[in-house]
């Protein structure tokens, strides 16, 4: 349940334009809900200012459409994120009003306009395209989150004359998400650059001595620039949340 329905809740109560009987009703899922196969947090989004995120991976396409919709009876926007495209195009048949996006494998269901609550601009920046799925895992996290975010791809340290070609956009962000595969150099290019909070992402894009994005993870962690933190490898929903944590306003609500 979000902030404003709740508040709604709360002055028909108070202005006798619903019984307390009837919010009792409503209430009785909070502050969470046992399904059986999942409990679902219903009271998160008054704790954090979001709501519960569904992680797709291991679960099957009916158990996820019954989370969906349980979290819409409670009026949340629903972001559902690690989602296969056969898993994710059957959830689109089940619940129309869905969006499925098959390069990160999100599903997202609106139940409310997003309120801007982000204080400036989001920059999620990937190295090279390869690494553009873990990249929209977190724009997409982030604009759920309710912030303004702009990509800048394919600007790897291998032609970083096209980074330096956006100097203006980078400088004009208030945090900034760099995503990298291979040896992971990328963020502390830009974390040189600016006076901003750079959280990076190292993805599993690499042969065979990256180790599957140990490599890049260990380099990150090990940058030299300040300012610099890391996620988990391919974790851009990690960076999505983090960076929408920096960037709110906090008088606003999502």
């Amino acid at each position: 349940m979000n902030v404003r329905r709740l508040e709604k809740l709360l002055e028909d109560v108070k202005t006798g334009r619903i019984e307390i009987r009837d919010a009792l009703v409503t209430l009785r899922g909070l502050p969470f809900e046992d399904i059986g196969y999942a409990t679902i947090d219903h009271h998160r989004a008054l704790r954090k200012g979001f709501p519960e995120v569904i992680f797709g991976e291991g679960k099957s396409s009916a158990q996820i459409i019954s989370i969906i919709q349980r979290m819409r009876q409670q009026g949340d926007n629903v972001l559902v994120t690690r989602v296969h495209k056969r898993k994710g195009l059957a959830i689109k048949k089940a619940i129309p009003e869905a969006n499925y996006y098959p390069i990160p494998g999100i599903i997202t269901v609106m139940n409310h306009e997003v309120e801007r609550v982000g204080k400036g601009l989001i920059l999620v920046i990937s190295a090279g395209t390869s690494d553009a799925p873990v990249a929209e895992e977190a724009v997409l996290t982030a604009e759920m989150m309710g912030n303004r975010v702009e990509r800048l791809y394919d600007v790897g340290i291998s032609g970083i004359h096209r980074l330096f070609s956006k100097a203006e956009l980078i400088q004009s962000a208030n945090v900034i998400i760099v995503v990298a595969g291979m040896e992971g150099a990328l963020p502390s290019v830009v974390g040189g650059l600016v006076d901003r909070p750079v959280i990076a992402v190292p993805t599993h894009v690499g042969y065979g001595a990256s180790f599957g994005g140990v490599a890049a993870l260990l380099a990150m962690l090990n940058s030299c620039a300040s300012g610099v933190s890391v996620v988990n490898i391919d974790n851009g929903f990690g960076a999505g949340y983090v960076a929408s944590l920096i960037n709110r306003d906090r008088e606003g609500t999502v």
